[in-house]
């Protein structure tokens, strides 16, 4: 009886000793998300108003929308769910939310074909002012893998005096002494570079603040810069690429698309670029009252098998012509996927040359003269490739002509290319 009182300051030490002797078993689980991960949160358009029907809601709309079968698998419930611990520190679920318990929800995600996520925190308190993680790591490891969790979002809110790479090292050592494997999601926003260091820790992790779902909007946090719209969060993922790969994944938040303030082009936009980027592709809209423009745009399954190709490589600017930008991804085959992005609010005529990828831009019948930032030379075309159209799905002919194509204000225009 006085061991299960005090169950929660004496399990953590003792296994943290167990760990320091044996360091081998000090670890992540291997061979996960060897693709980026797919799948929903409840945050972006529920924040706090959640509970299980909308969670089970939810799982039978990524059925029924075709969502599964695109790909999406995981479906995680963001923060407020928990609302206190018991006299031995369990966590505890919101009984009014969660009548049922989070393992009863857990099992009906799996009966749906699905993989259950949930959220914790590193500091003592989430974000929201619920019980977080610190101190208890492995007590609530240990809990997840009772209720079946796949995967868990780990925030940084109430977390002074921590270092980030000890409170994700713990909680990775937590999991991975649980004995279930689980995708183990690193959100302490960029602020560590966890980019240099977390590839053995976590499954994928956060480059930037939160996006807001707005195109170009910067969210403001001591004096700087540090997330915002889709634009902000885009642009912070420059140079980022070489530190990408399967199992291991930069992470520039979720999608907005189908949240309400983005227009088609700029849907579209977001979608395409975080496919080329090889960012997780998690849904932050009501999947139960999705109009069919946003299923259109988040089932593109032409867009969906370049950011899931199996050569885990993150796409990266080639040209930056200050508002109009060519992105290139190296794909398994010797494919790849380009993408013309147009950051202006009008629509523009482009003409480009493959073999170089030399990029000549009229604009209301101006033509702009434009000297790129960005060109990487060593990029080029030396044999010729199919152009096939990602958004119009079709071919629409081969690399050894220029090609001619309008884009919208805030749209892209994206390609897979194939060799002969």
């Amino acid at each position: 009886m006085i061991l299960l009182k005090h169950f929660q300051k004496i399990i953590t030490p003792f296994l943290l000793a167990f760990l320091l002797a044996f360091p081998g078993v000090a670890q992540k689980f291997e061979n996960l998300a060897m693709t980026p991960p797919m799948g929903w949160n409840s945050w972006n358009k529920f924040n706090c108003e959640i509970n299980e029907q909308i969670i089970r809601d939810a799982a039978d709309a990524m059925v029924s929308s075709g969502m599964k079968d695109a790909g999406y698998e995981y479906i995680v419930i963001d923060d407020c769910w928990q609302v206190s611990r018991d006299s031995l520190g369990f966590i505890q679920a919101d009984p009014e939310k969660f009548p049922s318990g989070i393992k009863a929800l857990a099992d009906y995600i799996h009966s749906r074909g699905l993989k259950f996520g949930i959220y914790s925190c590193a500091g003592r308190e989430t974000c929201a002012s619920r019980p977080g993680s610190r101190g208890y790591e492995f007590q609530d490891a240990l809990t997840y893998a009772k209720w079946g969790v796949d995967f868990l979002k780990h925030d940084w809110c109430n977390s002074t005096g921590q270092n980030q790479k000890e409170s994700y090292a713990l909680m990775r050592d937590a999991l991975y002494a649980s004995g279930r494997p689980v995708v183990f999601s690193i959100c302490e926003w960029g602020l560590s570079k966890p980019w240099e260091w977390a590839a053995n820790v976590g499954h994928l992790w956060r480059t930037t603040g939160d996006i807001r779902n707005n195109w170009n909007i910067p969210d403001a946090k001591e004096g700087k810069c540090w997330g915002g719209g889709v634009i902000i969060n885009l642009d912070m993922q420059q140079g980022l690429e070489i530190y990408a790969g399967p199992g291991h994944w930069n992470d520039p938040d979720m999608l907005e698309v189908g949240n309400g303030a983005l227009t088609d082009s700029e849907s579209r936009a977001h979608f395409s670029l975080w496919c080329m980027l090889a960012a997780p592709l998690i849904a932050g809209n009501d999947l139960v009252n999705m109009d069919e423009k946003t299923k259109k745009i988040l089932t593109n399954k032409e867009l969906i098998a370049v950011n899931q190709d199996v050569l885990g490589k993150q796409g990266f600017k080639i040209k930056d012509y200050g508002e109009i930008e060519i992105y290139y991804k190296p794909l398994h085959q010797g494919d790849m996927a380009i993408c013309i992005f147009n950051r202006f609010n009008q629509p523009v005529s482009t003409q480009l040359n493959w073999k170089n990828f030399e990029l000549q831009v009229n604009s209301q019948n101006k033509n702009l003269e434009l000297t790129p930032t960005i060109d990487r030379k060593d990029i080029q075309l030396n044999d010729n490739y199919t152009i096939y159209d990602l958004w119009e799905k079709r071919e629409i002919g081969t690399t050894s002509q220029v090609l001619k194509r309008e884009i919208a204000g805030h749209d892209v225009a994206v390609f897979r290319l194939k060799k002969h």
